[in-house]
């Protein structure tokens, strides 16, 4: 019997990335709340007119990327049941579809906001949280706590903090905070991912469910290799939204939910969501081996894609 040379690796080594379908580009026709449907379809109806014409120009943008080429382009449309729940799944949906009725839209997609939180038993937000890779403050020795224990994240270098002073002690002067690679000027960010329940599970922050939709969006997530982005087509529609899939298909004939490239038309109080959602975005650490899939598809469709992460999600603000 000859001794044999044996390797052994892990097995997540081994494991396949999955490749989720791809549209050109995803967008977000609203991020709405249980403020905009008490007026009924008539104030969605003056919702959808407002975001009509930005899709009209998202199209052509995304047509002009792609010079003779077919553009593939879903819609997908955010309700939050994660912070308040009302109404019910077929509710919301009717009085979406009568207020969208005439203005040449389509929802293509319809997805829950919890569902950014979990899907399909994922812990989606966990998911990402683990991904989350704090950006390096210059010449400093990493003294504060990592993101992962304090749920704060920022842009930069935080105002020093100090206890009381002692008696004859010299007077330390106070020190600005610094954004890293700020242009010129400071704009300091400091981005709270979570707080919580009265029961000590976390809860969510806005911000970071919305950074957690764009990765869905975008197709960059992962749970042991497999996609996360999957959306059902649902006949019976259930009266609980716990019972709904994260993303559910309304347009049978719709291009992939995920996409290259993510547009969204939000109302102007999303400035300061957004403006955290890039924050997050740009210390999220993805998978090399799925933004190399997704580069190789994109050039074998001759699709420029830039390297910068946050550089493939644009917005259109309107006013409320």
């Amino acid at each position: 019997m000859t001794k044999q040379d044996v390797t052994f690796e892990e097995s997540a080594a081994r494991r396949g990335v999955e490749s989720v379908p791809l549209s050109h580009l995803s967008i977000e026709l609203g991020h709405l709340y249980i403020e905009e449907f008490a007026g009924g379809p008539e104030q969605l109806r003056r919702h959808f007119a407002r975001v009509a014409p930005w899709v009209t120009a998202a199209r052509q943008m995304a047509a002009d990327r792609l010079p003779g080429g077919r553009v593939r382009i879903s819609t997908c449309f955010l309700i939050d049941d994660y912070f308040t729940r009302f109404s019910t799944p077929r509710g919301v949906l009717d009085q979406l579809l009568e207020a969208i009725e005439g203005t040449g839209l389509v929802i293509d997609y319809f997805a829950r906001e919890a569902g950014c939180a979990q899907a399909d038993d994922i812990p989606l937000a966990e998911l990402a949280l683990g991904q989350l890779v704090s950006d390096p403050v210059p010449e400093t020795t990493g003294e504060r706590p990592p993101v992962t224990e304090t749920g704060w994240l920022c842009n930069g270098k935080r105002s020093p903090v100090s206890g009381p002073a002692q008696a004859m002690s010299p007077h330390s002067d106070w020190l600005p905070p610094i954004q890293n690679a700020a242009n010129r000027h400071s704009i300091f960010l400091d981005v709270e991912l979570w707080d919580y329940e009265d029961d000590g599970t976390r809860r969510w922050s806005c911000p970071f469910l919305a950074a957690v939709w764009q990765l869905m969006r975008l197709g960059l997530l992962r749970h042991q290799g497999e996609g996360v982005t999957s959306a059902y087509q649902v006949e019976d529609w259930p009266d609980d939204w716990d019972k709904m899939p994260a993303v559910v298909k309304l347009n049978p004939r719709a291009a992939p939910f995920s996409a290259y490239r993510t547009f969204s038309v939000l109302g102007s109080r999303f400035l300061p969501i957004e403006h955290a959602v890039r924050t997050i975005l740009s210390q999220v650490s993805i998978d090399p081996a799925v933004l190399d899939q997704i580069h190789t598809r994109s050039r074998a469709e001759h699709v420029d894609l830039p390297k910068d992460l946050v550089e493939r999600v644009e917005y259109a603000f309107v006013g409320d």
